[in-house]
């Protein structure tokens, strides 16, 4: 309706329009800034220039003088804002609008943080042609999101400036830290874990999700009387220190999942530590948040199986390893060897052990050879 009452008095737009030389998209861009005294110009310098970039001479055009484009600037700052509120689901719905070159930063920070969670090859579907856009869109949002977690995480850990004077370091930003209370029979595995798990806002979370945050936190046990009231708390303290968290590293390198090795990892406590496992170098592994998650709330199951080296489960009982598959060690008379062993068990191989199990139709009984032909015509 804009376009339809400011084409009532551009003329030449209109008539351009009318002869199919400027889409509908294009003369809406230049309705916004055509005036009778200047359609003429911005006629000439629209022909031919695509839809996008029409756009982008209006608002280059909306600027005009200095002045103006200050006030622009001016009601672009005070324009700004950003709302981050729980849904009805506990998921956090994020709105905002942020000046163009705050929203630039954003967007270069989250591309390099996806980047740096999703190496090419570590997507889930990533290089499937065949792949839907929406679901690849749907992806690439999934990634986003996951990367503007790691941006909050690291900027905690960094620190904002300064304080009294003092720099301010990870440990000096603890009042902005994410606080999740949990009952410790929650922690502990089995069905009856199904107690208290919850968010500092009241938003409650999975006690598997407790389970898999707890292996890499820091944790201040918290005692209460029969009534509720908190009777006592205890010290806050790693459930990995930075020792620990270093010789770690010198020994994973990386996410320890078949195929993966990215740097951004959490410790997994192998036998978690609400069920008895000790935080040592022997219980622990690197894990990144992708795989982290699929060991817990996605049924995989991780064990050390023999130097150091951790087997996966996946839900249907297979099983992965890292690295190059290694042949078996042969003894010196393979085949005599299998030989024997056919014969401790009964097996008698000849040289129709290979050979199919089927026969052709016509030696098959003849009440089989008709009724198969009847079933084929």
């Amino acid at each position: 309706m804009r376009t339809a009452r400011a084409l009532e008095r551009l003329p030449l737009i209109r008539a351009s329009m009318a002869r199919g030389e400027l889409s509908f998209s294009q003369v809406r861009a230049l309705t916004r800034v055509a005036e009778p005294e200047n359609e003429a110009d911005l006629l000439e310098l629209a022909r031919g220039l695509p839809a996008a970039q029409i756009e982008r001479m209006v608002r280059a055009w909306r600027l005009g003088s200095r002045q103006a484009e200050e006030a622009r600037e001016e009601r672009r700052h005070q324009e700004r804002c950003l709302s981050l509120v729980p849904d009805h689901d506990g998921m956090v719905v994020v709105r905002g609008r942020l000046t163009p070159e705050a929203g630039a930063l954003l967007m270069r920070a989250v591309e390099a943080a996806a980047d740096a969670l999703y190496r090419r090859g570590h997507v889930p579907g990533e290089g499937k042609r065949w792949r839907h856009a929406l679901e690849r869109e749907a992806e690439a949002r999934r990634r986003r999101a996951d990367a503007l977690a790691l941006l909050a995480e690291r900027a905690l850990a960094a620190g904002f400036g300064a304080e009294d004077g003092a720099p301010v370091s990870g440990s000096r930003a603890e009042r902005y830290q994410v606080l999740l209370h949990v009952d410790a029979e929650t922690l502990a595995e089995g069905p009856e874990g199904a107690g208290r798990s919850e968010l500092e806002e009241g938003t409650r979370v999975s006690a598997e999700t407790s389970r898999r945050v707890s292996c890499d936190a820091a944790v201040v046990r918290i005692e209460h009387d029969a009534r509720g009231s908190v009777v006592g708390a205890g010290r806050r303290r790693r459930t990995v220190s930075p020792a620990l968290r270093r010789a770690l590293e010198a020994r994973d390198r990386g996410c320890r999942f078949p195929g993966c090795g990215l740097r951004f990892t959490d410790a997994h406590h192998v036998t978690h530590w609400a069920d008895g496992g000790e935080t040592s170098l022997a219980n622990l592994v690197l894990l990144c948040r992708h795989h982290h998650r699929l060991v817990h709330e996605g049924g995989w199951s991780v064990e050390w199986w023999g130097e150091g080296r951790p087997a996966f489960f996946d839900p249907r009982g297979g099983v992965h390893f890292e690295g190059r598959w290694e042949p078996p060690e042969l003894p010196e008379d393979p085949v005599g060897a299998l030989e024997a062993e056919h014969r401790a068990r009964g097996i008698e191989p000849d040289w129709r052990t290979l050979g199919p199990r089927w026969r052709r139709l016509e030696d098959a009984p003849d009440e089989l050879y008709f009724r198969a032909m009847e079933a084929v015509g």
